[in-house]
């Protein structure tokens, strides 16, 4: 678990010295609500999903956004689309490498149809000794949403939003913190901070 810490209170001018980026995965779609695995499938929002992404624009209203990026899926532009046009800010840019993980076999699957029709890799996958056929390798996601937050962080001179996938985050965060990380929540954000040339977790929400 990550420790909670205090709801940062900083000045626009305090945020932009730090290129803070605030992560937050994409809204609800109907394979989110049947449990089913995503990655490279581009499955559009829900109406809960939709929903979801207006509650995160509420909750963003005095946070001085001023850009937004997302991943090149349609659930994760959707929902940065809703943000930008509830906080009034330009269309949000893309990012390739801020998509999810690609699970290969796995798409389009549960975690128990998963585990019945592919039993050997499912276990490896848990076990994180091995990918499914047609999946990417863990480390090479997480290299590649590093590669995308670094260039947004280098490229930002105010807070930013950026868009992304539970799957691709978590790893990402869990090679940050060095420690587990819960499974990420539709809507849920991480405010980070760059720094320095590297990465900090400032507060998950």
């Amino acid at each position: 678990m990550i420790a909670r810490t205090a709801k940062p209170s900083l000045s626009l001018a305090q945020w932009i010295a730090m290129r803070s980026l605030l992560l937050a995965r994409h809204g609800q779609t109907a394979w989110n609500a049947l449990g089913k695995l995503q990655g490279h499938t581009d499955i559009a929002l829900d109406d809960t999903g939709r929903e979801q992404a207006r509650a995160l624009a509420n909750s963003l209203g005095t946070a001085g956004i001023r850009t937004v990026w997302t991943s090149d899926l349609g659930r994760a532009r959707e929902t940065g689309e809703i943000v930008a046009a509830q906080l009034g800010l330009a269309v949000p840019r893309t990012e390739p490498e801020l998509r999810e993980r690609k699970f290969g076999v796995f798409e389009g699957l549960t975690r128990d149809d998963c585990a019945t029709q592919h039993p050997e890799h499912w276990a490896a996958w848990l076990a994180q000794t091995g990918t499914p056929p047609g999946g990417e390798p863990r480390e090479e996601a997480v290299a590649r949403m590093a590669r995308a937050l670094e260039r947004i962080a280098a490229r930002e001179e105010g807070p930013a939003l950026v868009v992304s996938h539970g799957g691709v985050m978590r790893l990402w965060l869990m090679h940050l913190l060095g420690t587990t990380v819960p499974l990420i929540a539709n809507g849920a954000t991480f405010l980070v901070e760059h720094k320095a040339g590297a990465f900090a977790l400032r507060h998950r929400e």
